[in-house]
């Protein structure tokens, strides 16, 4: 399959399959205990109906939005992944670039194998950092200040990961940073030598985030350890009210899914919500997002802005979401699959994809802004 056959998440799935190992494909791929929540992210949105509306003279598209301060473009925005030169070299570059390019937003993680002062540099699109929480109050506060100090404009918190989620596909493979596999997983690597040779003649593989704590050739901790040695699972409400105040400025949390913690969180001072359950990589049996978000945005949405991602595949899940009123969309695995596939030219092919799947079902449901979305589309079986 050529990039040029890719014309949906499936396609750009498939070629990604083929091209990477075995054990890598299924880190992306897979999901916690039996799948169940990942399986359900994107059935929710089959659930819901659009109901269109005809004769309205939609001539020119706006599907521009504003989202914690930030100007974006288009209604999405690739959300903060990592270890992204591990499916390809081009990594965050070629994200980044390709969120350039569509005038959106793209997010940096703490596990991230570029750093956040060269993205800074090469695009002044708006920049999320995503970080998690310490045992070593002092770590995070200096990786506030690095954010700060690079220009950053969103701080993101993932406030669903204070233990790692069982995911069985890499305990058969033994994938792991750095890596132990078994035979089994060594063996799926040998049948693609090529992604071997793409990822040993580039640059060394590192985590530079966090180069000081963990080390990619094992001698300072593996990410597995990280999560569970270095993470701090007391994290509070009043840890992060201190985090907020710090930063003063966007400051957003990724995980929440209830009404009570949407409410602590405005309560806190926190400027956006990602409703999320990890694309179902955490706590499995979760509910999804999407199905959590018109309840959310009902109790808090007229103070904080509402995120939600997990499962978006199409452009009219996005308009689904939109239309119950979320301000914006994470994308995850609908951009890494072509970064893996074909590096920044496979992102760009799925962005502009996105993009011309939303503004053709504008067109359609009638609207010629994002703003004359409304409940009033949606139907739910």
């Amino acid at each position: 399959m050529r990039l040029g056959g890719c014309h949906n998440f499936h396609d750009f799935r498939m070629m990604a399959k083929r091209r990477l190992p075995g054990p890598i494909f299924d880190y992306i791929d897979g999901a916690a205990d039996d799948e169940v929540t990942h399986r359900r992210n994107s059935e929710s949105f089959e659930r819901c109906d659009l109901v269109p509306n005809v004769l309205r003279g939609v001539g020119q598209v706006d599907m521009s939005v504003t989202v914690m301060g930030q100007k974006l473009a288009m209604p999405v925005y690739c959300s903060p992944t990592a270890l992204q030169r591990l499916f390809h070299h081009e990594g965050e570059r070629a994200v980044a670039a390709a969120a350039a390019k569509y005038g959106t937003m793209f997010g940096v993680s703490s596990l991230g194998t570029t750093s956040l002062e060269e993205l800074r540099k090469r695009h002044d699109t708006p920049q999320v950092y995503q970080f998690y929480f310490h045992k070593d109050r002092g770590l995070n506060r200096a990786m506030m200040q690095r954010a700060r100090d690079a220009g950053v404009e969103v701080m993101m918190l993932t406030v669903d990961s204070i233990t790692g989620g069982n995911r069985e596909r890499d305990l058969r493979t033994g994938f792991s940073i750095p890596f132990k596999l078994t035979l089994a997983g060594m063996l799926q690597f040998a049948l693609k030598p090529a992604w071997a040779l793409n990822y040993l003649t580039h640059e060394r593989f590192r985590l530079p985030q966090l180069d000081a704590h963990v080390d990619m050739g094992g001698g300072a901790m593996s990410i597995s350890r990280y999560f569970t040695e270095m993470l701090d699972p007391t994290m509070s409400w009043d840890d992060v009210a201190e985090m907020v105040k710090l930063w003063s400025g966007q400051f957003c949390l990724k995980g929440v899914m209830s009404v009570a913690d949407a409410r602590r969180a405005v309560d806190i001072g926190c400027t956006g919500i990602v409703l999320s359950n990890h694309g179902g990589r955490q706590l499995d049996g979760s509910r999804a997002a999407f199905d959590q978000l018109a309840e959310i945005v009902d109790a808090v949405g007229d103070r904080i802005d509402v995120i939600m991602d997990g499962g978006v595949q199409r452009g009219t899940h996005v308009l689904k979401a939109l239309s119950l009123g979320a301000k914006a969309v994470g994308l995850g695995r609908y951009y890494l699959y072509p970064l893996a596939a074909a590096g920044q030219p496979g992102v760009e092919r799925a962005l502009g994809a996105m993009r011309t799947e939303i503004e053709r079902g504008m067109k359609l449901m009638g609207c010629s802004s994002i703003d004359q979305l409304s409940r009033e589309n949606l139907r739910f079986r």
